[in-house]
Formats: structure tokens, sequence, C-alpha cells
């Protein structure tokens, strides 16, 4: 199994190990994952998310390739903004979504999930010759000499604003500053999250990783900052509707039936992309299937593969994705389920060991702050 620069500090601290997208991973720690996720909820944490992907795209055409190879239009892009989107696939599929940075108009960085690295990068590698851009040189594969971890919670712009040069304390949802961090320069701290409990993403060099854990967790001693699994990490997105790659969506889904319409654009500006025609029909015809988000009425977990069925006991769809809410305290869940059925306040019935559980359709974010 691969390693993060901070796999040794996981094992010390007595985390509970497991391997996810290949790396030695932190699930959880002592206190448990309900604990951990109502201290990110409440206060702050830290996940290790050091694993993710992070492609440069430089030169002249840099925007062209990226309007190319994504679903969303980077036209609107500026200098410290930060765009979510996918990339098609070409076949009506997914082959991860993403995050775009721009830092000039001639540069941007890719973070990709970290199960999807050299997958994405043997898809990009297949276009960067029909935009003139050279490995090693346009092109760039920066995943293992960056580490990142994401400080989350509403605390924790404080405590990151303790340790920053620069003013980050009061970073908008989807912009980016460079600033020296914890002694070290250049770095990266963007404010995109994956939990909706407010706070940052810091990028640096793997080499300085040592230097960047320890500063931050002494400037958030006052706080009781602690570090957090994955485990807490997938509760808390799943509360929030955020969508996960190899469960709520793949290369099977589009990012219609997703519900990821709102980064697929279809503008003059935006031009040519990936499966365009595909999913201009598609939105023409209408999706007969879609991912949605649902309650469980019965008592009951959802799971992952679970069949959906209508009142009838018809199969019409399966999970994708499924909880114990923490903060709710009712199970929840998402789901692609037919049409028309995937509607919000629909009813819908979840087979567990050979049960149908009632459920109902209900629209993202489930936990509301």
């Amino acid at each position: 199994m691969k390693t993060t620069p901070f796999t040794q500090r996981h094992i010390d601290l007595g985390a509970k190990m497991a391997e996810f997208a290949g790396y030695n991973m932190p699930i959880e720690y002592k206190g448990g994952i309900k604990e951990e996720h109502f201290a990110v909820r409440n206060n702050v944490g830290v996940f290790d998310v050091s694993h993710m992907g992070e492609i440069w795209v430089s030169g002249p055409n840099a925007l062209k390739f990226v309007q190319y190879v994504t679903s969303n239009d980077a036209s609107v892009l500026v200098p410290g903004k930060v765009q979510y989107t996918c990339f098609p696939n070409g076949k009506g599929g997914i082959v991860d979504d993403l995050l775009v940075y721009c830092m000039n108009p001639e540069k941007y960085l890719l973070v990709v999930n970290a199960a999807n690295i050299d997958k994405d990068w043997n898809h990009l590698l297949g276009y960067a010759p029909k935009f003139g851009l050279t490995v090693g040189k346009e092109l760039i594969n920066a995943s293992d000499s960056i580490c990142q971890l994401a400080v989350q919670g509403p605390n924790a712009m404080k405590i990151v604003q303790r340790i920053c040069t620069e003013q980050v304390e009061d970073l908008v949802y989807y912009t980016f500053k460079y600033s020296t961090v914890a002694g070290i320069e250049n770095v990266i701290v963007s404010a995109t999250g994956y939990t909706g409990a407010g706070g940052c993403e810091i990028y640096a060099p793997a080499d300085k990783a040592d230097q960047l854990w320890e500063q931050l967790f002494k400037a958030g001693e006052p706080e009781g900052i602690r570090p957090i699994g994955l485990g807490a990490r997938d509760t808390l997105r799943l509360e929030m509707g955020f969508c996960l790659y190899g469960h709520d969506i793949d290369d099977t889904t589009s990012p219609l039936e997703a519900g990821l319409g709102w980064v697929t654009k279809f503008n003059d500006v935006k031009g040519d992309f990936i499966d365009r025609k595909f999913l201009e029909e598609q939105k023409a015809a209408g999706v007969t299937r879609r991912l949605c988000g649902f309650e469980m009425v019965d008592k009951g977990i959802a799971r992952q593969g679970y069949e959906i069925c209508d009142a009838e006991g018809k199969v019409i769809g399966h999970v994708t994705s499924g909880t114990m809410s923490p903060c709710l305290g009712v199970a929840i869940g998402m789901a692609y389920v037919n049409a028309p059925l995937y509607k919000a306040d629909s009813e819908i019935y979840v087979k567990i060991r050979e049960r149908l559980l009632k459920a109902k359709v209900v629209k993202a974010p489930f936990y509301k702050k």
C-alpha cells in the first residue's frame, strides 16, 4: 500500500488504519466516527487528504485543453477562483469529478480523486497532443510532491489564520490564496470543503509535511484541534449530499443523471467538449433515472448496492451511499431512481434482507445549519 507523508503520525496516534484508494489511511481514531463527526460539525478537525491527486496544466492552450476535457465552463474563472467539474469519458459517463484552480489564464491546477490519479492522468495524456501539451512541461503530475490537509469546522479558519502571513480567515467559498503557512512559502490555502462545516485545504510541499502538521496542531491547541479519519469524512459529506466517486458517480453515470447539470455547460463560449453532443441530446430528451437523496421512514440503514423498489415491489433503482446521520438521528442515503419517483417527496422502498422498507425522497443537503 502507498503511504502519505502523515501515515506514521496516524499510526502513532492509534488510528484504525485501512486501505483506501491504494493508500494506508486512517479510518477512525480512538474516539470513534460519531465523536469525530461532531468534532468537525461543532469545532475543528484535520483530515489527511494527501492521497488526492494534483495535475498542473499550463501554456497558451491550457484553457482550451481544460475546456475540452471538462464539463463546466472554465472561461469564467479568474486567478484565485476554484471550480467544481467533471471529466466526461466519451461514452456518456464520468471519468472523475475534480476541482479546477485558476492560477492565471495560462496555468491551472486540477485536483482529482486518489483512486483515479493514474486513470485521470492516462485520460488526459490521450488528449494532450491535440492541444500541443508536452508531458513534463505543460502537463505535470505533481501528486507525489504535494501534501494536503483539510482543516474543517467552525473554528478552522481562526486557527489556520494564526500560521498564515496572508489574510485567509474570510476566504470566500471556492476561492484560494497563496500564503506563507507555518513558515512554508507559496502554500495554497483554499476554501472548497467536503464536509459543509466550513474550513480550508492547505497544499504544501510533501517534504514540509512535518513542519505543517506540528505548527497547525500547536496553533489549534486552545480549541482542542484533533485529527479525523475517513469514516467521519464520509458521514459528513453524505449529510451534505456530496457525491463520492465510485459510489454515487462512475463511468456508467452521466453528469445529468447525477444531478450535475449545473456543472455541465452548453454555451457558445464553452465550445466543444468531450460528450457534448451526447449530453445535449440527453438533456433534450430528459433523463430516465436520476441520483436523489432519501431518508428512511421505516427503521433500517440502506447500504451501497441495495435495491430500490416501488410500492408494488418492482425494482426501480439502487442505493449508492447510505449511513445513519449523526446529526439528524435518521438513516439517509443516495440512490439512482427511475423517473418519476426520483422527485422530492416520492415514496420509495429499500429492499433490506428481503423486506421492503419505506423511505422518502428528499432534496439535499440533508443537514442544514
